[in-house]
């Protein structure tokens, strides 16, 4: 009869073998869902699906790992960068419906051979910051003096500068969430803690289209400091938006006013934002099947379907893909393993037991691509090997912060490799951050 793990078992910390099974699984998404031709990267495992400009930047911030890794010799790797970079580089930027993209900014998703704008949808600030910052990251990482190297630096600091922040701004203090062609900017700003937090810093930090001071300001204004839980927190709901600035910059001990005024940083305000997703899991209020203090993790994910269910005498309402949050909402008990995976440098003490816990003793998965994106216990589906719903796809941009934010948590690689980016030390400076390594 099989021992079940205690509680030293699930918190045994990973081995070498055990993190590099999840780096590896989980990257394998970025070799195999990527157009060789263009670099272009597929938003989610449909044969259908389109390219999504934030898995391309979460792809090309991987690069470093990869070569890191030993996945990808380093003399062959700046091929790799360039593919993506010389493709933005060269594709149409314009007006037109059918460009790729617009005023340095590209289209949220992308014909996966073309490269053109797919279903109407927006030129997107924050999928393009996604986008640039892992160009950036390339061509810090990439600092050799050979010519591959060079391009991958000239190339990336060449889109960037492109990127016109102040245009973004559509005549206001805050940037937009987009524009498109039909009908111009879309009527809501980047305002509020969220994952946006990092199109101020690559704006403000921008040599020729810097975002004003005054625009960082906005961006705090509406900022909701509260007490949950008996720990205080700047508060966003779902755990996605307390991670993705974080894949780039290492926050700890540096400290803009309004966490200056806290006695806080944003790298403390993710421990706190993490621990509160546990112990709402614990706490249970809406009674999902599953969740406690190894299942939790609330995010902005793929889900059942938008529909109403009597389950065990209570009516459940479900979503499809949802920004999803906890203490607030909304909630319809699905859990994502990758978002848990994502918080690994924060609080790796609840991280590792909940990973351990729910997909393997050893981080083993017999899936192609790490863990899947995310499932739901309290929606029964017969058929299913589970006897409840688990998601079909993998999506481009949930794979980029598992294997990112590993390899943070064991050597700091890229948080050490965006140190040396000059765009993202003046942007933090402007912002007013201080402190720490800064």
């Amino acid at each position: 009869m099989q021992r079940l793990p205690t509680k030293e078992d699930l918190s045994r910390p990973p081995t070498e073998e055990e993190a590099d099974r999840l780096q590896v699984t989980t990257l394998q998404y970025y070799l195999h869902e990527t157009n060789p031709a263009t670099g272009l990267i597929r938003d989610k495992t449909d044969r259908g699906a389109p390219a999504s400009i934030a898995a391309v930047g979460l792809g090309l911030a991987n690069i470093p790992v990869l070569v890191d890794r030993g996945v990808i010799a380093r003399e062959f790797a700046p091929e790799v960068a360039l593919r993506g970079l010389r493709f933005f580089r060269d594709s149409p930027q314009g007006p037109e419906p059918d460009a790729t993209g617009y005023r340095g900014f590209y289209y949220h998703f992308l014909d996966m051979k073309t490269g053109r704008r797919m279903w109407n949808c927006e030129l997107s600030t924050i999928d393009s910051t996604f986008l640039l910052a892992g160009m950036l990251t390339c061509a810090a990482y990439f600092d050799a003096d050979t010519a591959e190297e060079a391009e991958v630096r000239r190339v990336a600091d060449d889109l960037y500068r492109r990127a016109d922040w102040q245009w973004a701004l559509a005549g206001g203090a805050a940037v937009s969430h987009g524009w498109r062609p039909e009908t111009g900017f879309i009527p809501h700003t980047w305002t509020g803690y969220d994952e946006a937090l990092l199109i101020y810093l690559l704006g403000l930090g921008s040599p020729t289209f810097p975002l004003p001071p005054e625009s960082y300001a906005a961006y705090c204004s509406t900022y909701r400091w509260k007490t949950i839980y008996a720990r205080e927190v700047l508060y966003s709901g779902p755990l996605f938006t307390h991670q993705l600035s974080h894949l780039w910059i290492d926050f700890r001990g540096i400290q803009d006013a309004f966490m200056r005024s806290h006695g806080s940083d944003y790298f403390e305000n993710t421990r706190q934002a993490t621990y509160i997703q546990q112990e709402y899991a614990r706490r249970n209020p809406l009674e999902f099947a599953g969740y406690g203090e190894y299942c939790w993790g609330i995010t902005a994910s793929d889900g059942p379907g938008f529909e109403q269910r009597r389950v065990n005498g209570i009516d459940q309402k479900f979503y499809g893909y949802q920004a999803r949050g906890a203490p607030y909402g909304p909630d319809d008990g699905t859990v994502s393993p990758w978002v848990v995976a994502a918080s690994l440098p924060f609080t790796p003490e609840i991280v590792i037991p909940t990973l351990r816990a729910m997909v393997g003793i050893d981080f083993g998965t017999t899936i192609r691509y790490g863990f899947w994106p995310s499932f739901n216990p309290t929606y029964a589906v017969p058929d299913s090997p589970t006897g409840w719903w688990v998601t079909p796809y993998h999506f481009g941009i949930d794979q980029g912060p598992v294997s990112l934010m590993v390899e943070n948590y064991r050597t700091g690689l890229i948080w050490n490799i965006m140190r040396r980016c000059p765009y993202v030390v003046a942007g933090l400076r402007r912002a007013g951050f201080q402190g720490g390594w800064l």
